[in-house]
C-alpha cells in the first residue's frame, strides 16, 4: 500500500487597518478578504494567501502571495501560528504558516478591489473557508493583547500624528472607548512618542501637537 503522500504547505496573511469614513471619527479594525474562485468552499471569502515555493523564505511567501493576490506590502509583518489539523481541508492535507500585518489607511488605499476582494469589519466577517474564522480570531486576540505593551498601534498611523491619532487607533483595535485624559497620561510618561514641535494644520481651535514614534525601526521588524 502507497504511503500517504506529504502535507502541502501554504502560507496566509491577516492583514488590519483601522478605517474612518470621515476626518475626526473613532474609525474601526478591517481586513481583507479573497472569494475563492474554485473548490472547495468556491464562492466563500478567505484569507489572502497561496503556496510556498521551494526556494522561498516563509516571509517572502507571505509577501508575494500578498502582492498577487491584494496588491499590499505592509511594512509591519510577523508571524502568528502555524495551523496544521487533519482536516482542516476537506481535500488535501494542507499545513498553513499564518503571518499577521499591519497598513496604514493611506496604504490600503493601493489594495486591488473587485469582486472578489474586498474589506471587511474585523469582528464582523462572514463565515470563512477553510479554519480562517478561527485564524482570525487568534489575530484579533494576538493584536489587542500587543496593543497593551508594546507600539504597535503606531505601525498603523502616519509617521506624525496627534495623540488623538493614536487614541482612536487604540479604541478601534480594543473596540471600545478610552478616557482621554487618562490616556495622554499613560502616552507621556511610556516615552514610545516625543513632540515633533510642530502642529496639525486646519481646524477653528487650537491645533493639536504633532507627535511621532521614538522607535521607527520597531515598527518595521
Amino acid at each position: 500500500m502507497p504511503e500517504d503522500p506529504s502535507p502541502a504547505i501554504a502560507v496566509s496573511t491577516v492583514i488590519f487597518r483601522v478605517h474612518r469614513e470621515q476626518e475626526g471619527e473613532r474609525g474601526h479594525l478591517e481586513l481583507p478578504l479573497v472569494r475563492r474562485v474554485r473548490q472547495p468552499y468556491l464562492g466563500r471569502w478567505a484569507l489572502p494567501g497561496g503556496p510556498l515555493h521551494p526556494t522561498e523564505s516563509l516571509r517572502d511567501a507571505a509577501r508575494r502571495n500578498l502582492r498577487e493576490t491584494t496588491g499590499l506590502d505592509p511594512r509591519h509583518l510577523e508571524q502568528l501560528y502555524t495551523f496544521g489539523a487533519v482536516e482542516r481541508s476537506p481535500s488535501d492535507r494542507v499545513v498553513s504558516i499564518v503571518y499577521w500585518a499591519l497598513v496604514r489607511d493611506d496604504e490600503a488605499e493601493r489594495a486591488r478591489l473587485g469582486e472578489n476582494v474586498a474589506w471587511f469589519d474585523a469582528d464582523q466577517v462572514p463565515e470563512l473557508a477553510f479554519d480562517h474564522d478561527e485564524i482570525v480570531m487568534w489575530a484579533l486576540k494576538r493584536l489587542r493583547a500587543k496593543v497593551g505593551y508594546t507600539r504597535i498601534a503606531h505601525a498603523l498611523l502616519t509617521d506624525e500624528f496627534t495623540l488623538a491619532d493614536l487614541r482612536g487607533v487604540t479604541e478601534a483595535i480594543l473596540s471600545r472607548r478610552l478616557d482621554a485624559a487618562n490616556f495622554r497620561r499613560q502616552v507621556e510618561a511610556s516615552g514610545t512618542v516625543e513632540p515633533t514641535g510642530r502642529f496639525q494644520a486646519g481646524g477653528r481651535h487650537r491645533p493639536p501637537a504633532l507627535y511621532r514614534s521614538t522607535a521607527q525601526e520597531e515598527l518595521l521588524r
